[in-house]
């Protein structure tokens, strides 16, 4: 198995994999790359910190006959990656999107010839250092077919099965679903009512949902995020949606989103594939998004300001 773009959720995986005994293999950046060489991967997690062995590199070739391939980078990154990467598959290779936003999954698929597999990813982590990933939360894993023809595939069905019992060995909850773009959506309108605002204000999300303004202004963002979605066909459950949101800010309190860390370390965000998505689709829609079109005004305001000179 191999994880291209390591950063903090493809580290966690690929530690809890690696600790398992499985087979893994890290592509990230040159600092990570040595400091894992040198000290093993660390984890820090329910109050303990562990160091995991495993191989990591900075070479692309590494996903060369790889039979599972997990896609962890940035959304701006994912048609470069998958142009690099189709050359080097193996026939029969899974190539898992783990990353945010519902786009992915479609921009692989569009030059890669092995069947796609949308993951909705959920999980609180933060790569604190090279070679240190911090976990705060969660760890579970919905994965399906990103294309609704493979999702009647009983074949692929029967791997991604095997797929998942291969995480459970890891003690990483995994469901496999048929409707699994249901669940990115879902996870879209999350990260919509979430990110922005904890990368604008510094603050984490449960010290965000004490605020009853705060808790208006999501409520908003959550009613835009539901009919863009509806209109594009995915339908979600509204009652769900805003028990969601809700349980986030308990279950994940003392969590910065990574939009936050992004922006604290001056590096670009991922603001064009969450809020940036509900706006660019509401234009093609007809449909009236002022909530996320300001915050997706703000971050990339603020973005720009925070870039290096």
């Amino acid at each position: 198995m191999v994880v291209v773009g390591a950063g903090a959720v493809g580290s966690f995986f690929g530690a809890l994999l690696a600790r398992a005994g499985l087979p893994v293999t890290l592509v990230g950046r040159p600092a990570h790359v040595d400091a894992i060489a040198r000290d093993g991967l660390r984890l820090q997690m329910q109050g303990q910190e562990i160091r995991v062995a495993l191989h990591a590199t900075t070479d692309i070739e590494a996903v060369r006959d790889a039979e599972v391939v997990l896609v962890c980078v940035k959304s701006r990154d994912t048609d470069a990656l998958a142009r690099q990467i189709a050359p080097l598959l193996c026939a029969d290779a899974l190539v898992l999107s783990l990353q945010n936003g519902v786009d992915n999954p479609a921009t692989l698929a569009a030059r890669i010839r092995q069947p796609v597999i949308a993951v909705a990813v959920y999980v609180a982590a933060a790569l604190a250092e090279p070679g240190l990933v911090r976990h705060f939360g969660r760890g579970e894993l919905v994965l399906g077919p990103a294309d609704a023809r493979a999702a009647r595939d009983a074949a692929l069905q029967r791997r991604l099965q095997a797929l998942a019992e291969v995480f459970a060995s890891a003690q990483v909850p995994v469901r496999v679903s048929a409707a699994v773009m249901d669940d990115l959506w879902a996870k879209l309108l999350v990260n919509c009512a979430f990110n922005a605002i904890s990368a604008l204000t510094r603050q984490p999300y449960g010290r965000m949902v004490e605020q009853p303004a705060i808790r208006d202004l999501q409520e908003a963002l959550v009613r835009e995020v539901l009919e863009v979605a509806r209109a594009s066909g995915h339908a979600l459950d509204p009652q769900q949606a805003r028990e969601s949101v809700r349980d986030i800010g308990r279950s994940m309190a003392g969590q910065l989103s990574s939009t936050a860390y992004d922006l604290m370390r001056g590096k670009p965000t991922e603001i064009d594939d969450l809020n940036g998505v509900i706006v660019r689709r509401g234009a093609e829609l007809g449909i009236a998004t002022p909530a996320n079109q300001s915050l997706y005004a703000l971050v990339r305001l603020a973005q720009a300001a925070a870039a290096p000179a």
